[in-house]
């Protein structure tokens, strides 16, 4: 797969495949700290239930931990979105189609549906 390279977009910019396998390794651990979100909601929930004092002075570290796995959550994807930013500023460097304009930003807007 190293030095592969994919179509993106639907406008013929090529993406390397070191970028999708890092892409990849992101999403793979963000599903990861997700599911462990999944499985601590879980218990606290049970734990706040209980209304057993030690099971619910156990939430305070578990609320923790999931506010610290929500954070990394976040840093990850702001590192995919800064990856994905600059490995299309890079592949559009010598694409004359205009998918980017010089400001970085698409030529075409998303439209909500009403």
């Amino acid at each position: 797969m190293e030095g592969d390279t994919f179509s993106a977009l639907g406008n013929g910019t090529q993406i390397d495949g070191k970028v999708v396998q890092t892409f990849q390794k992101n999403f793979v651990q963000v599903q990861n700290i997700l599911d462990q979100n999944r499985l601590l909601i879980n218990e606290i929930n049970q734990n706040h239930e209980s209304k057993i004092p030690d099971h619910l002075s156990r939430n305070v570290g578990l609320i923790r931990e999931l506010n610290n796995n929500i954070r990394r959550v976040v840093d990850l994807y702001a590192d995919l979105s800064s990856s994905f930013t600059k490995s299309m500023e890079a592949s559009s460097e010598g694409d004359s189609s205009g998918a980017l304009k010089s400001d970085g930003k698409a030529g075409q807007k998303r439209h909500r549906p009403a």
